[in-house]
């Protein structure tokens, strides 16, 4: 059993009925922790929590400028988003750039994850494509990234490929993490996925906003990517998304990027702090929740009353199909 602490709860009426443990951190770009709950070095997948680590190769190779990529292109590059219809064009537009077009997505195809977006599809007599999947924004920059540099598109998810052998080399040395075989995973979206601690994810963001303890043409990348996703939010998600809310809340001013199975990373850039979580049993709703309390709590260490936005966004209620509020999610341990 997990000795996590509880860091969201779930109510009804007035009564606790669900609890979900977690582990959080808040790093600084030297390695100390700012804010740290339950065992942040044990090794986690972040899944899609790290796109920007896997995407700083387009700029550092130099294809996204070689392309032409806009804000928004960058955004979607780094990007879960919901299959709606403009999301899918610039994914589609962004492998045109390179010459190429849907049949060299190796990511698979799937309806979009939110519902709405997935009836309205159905509804028009539509059927997904993989430019609906999720991660087709990231996989055309991987592609973007094999054109330019003269290599081979097939075979590009493979974790021998040079475009993913980049993209490990970027998350090793973010967070400081030697990965191996024994470290690795498929993704949904069938690329390799490293597990490493929470500690090393948000250090690595934090290094990424600061600058410090990591090379100057990389953390401009970095950079790069997080400030298009703050300012195209809506590419890097899609519609009532909690990742687009965490960033409006204080536009310019805070990254945040969700990944499957209850993980969250980001970074807030004025303060050189990068974040990194994860809910042990994979909740959505419990780390939406603790997210928004994390961010909260570290603004509100500094005074600002932009902190009270992510209070309000920490704590969300719920309601039946009759539209009766019946209970709510809130962080606990902040």
């Amino acid at each position: 059993m997990s000795n996590n602490p509880i860091v969201a709860e779930v109510t009804r009426g007035s009564r606790v009925e669900s609890r979900h443990r977690g582990a959080v951190a808040v790093m600084d770009a030297a390695g100390k922790a700012v804010l740290s709950l339950g065992d942040i070095d044990a090794p986690v997948f972040p899944r899609s929590a790290v796109k920007v680590f896997q995407g700083i190769p387009l700029i550092e190779t130099g294809a996204a400028d070689a392309f032409g990529l806009a804000l928004a292109d960058l955004s979607l590059a780094v990007a879960s988003h919901s299959g709606e219809p403009g999301h899918v064009e610039r994914a589609a537009a962004m492998l045109g750039r390179a010459g190429l077009s849907e049949e060299a997505l190796e990511c698979g195809c799937h309806w979009p994850f939110d519902q709405p977006v997935a009836l309205e599809l159905a509804r028009s007599g539509g059927r997904p494509t993989a430019l609906h999947n999720n991660c087709s924004g990231k996989h055309a920059g991987f592609l973007c990234t094999a054109v330019h540099c003269g290599e081979t598109t097939a075979g590009y998810v493979g974790a021998d490929h040079p475009v993913q052998v980049r993209a490990r080399a970027v998350i090793e040395d973010l967070t400081g993490t030697r990965l191996g075989p024994d470290d690795g995973g498929i993704d949904g979206c069938s690329i390799p996925t490293y597990a490493a601690p929470l500690r090393g994810f948000a250090t690595g963001f934090a290094k990424l906003v600061s600058g410090q303890r990591v090379g100057a043409e990389r953390a401009e990348a970095g950079r790069r990517l997080i400030e298009a996703a703050m300012a195209e939010p809506w590419y890097m998600a899609g519609t009532d998304r909690a990742c687009v809310a965490l960033m409006e809340a204080a536009p310019g001013r805070v990254f945040a990027k969700t990944g499957a199975e209850g993980v969250f990373c980001g970074a807030i850039p004025e303060y050189g702090l990068g974040f990194a979580l994860k809910i042990d049993d994979g909740t959505t709703r419990a780390a939406e929740s603790a997210v928004a309390a994390t961010i909260a709590t570290l603004f509100r260490r500094q005074g600002d009353p932009v902190a009270e936005a992510y209070d309000r966004l920490a704590a969300k209620d719920i309601f039946n199909w009759e539209k009766t509020r019946v209970g709510g999610v809130r962080p606990t341990g902040f």
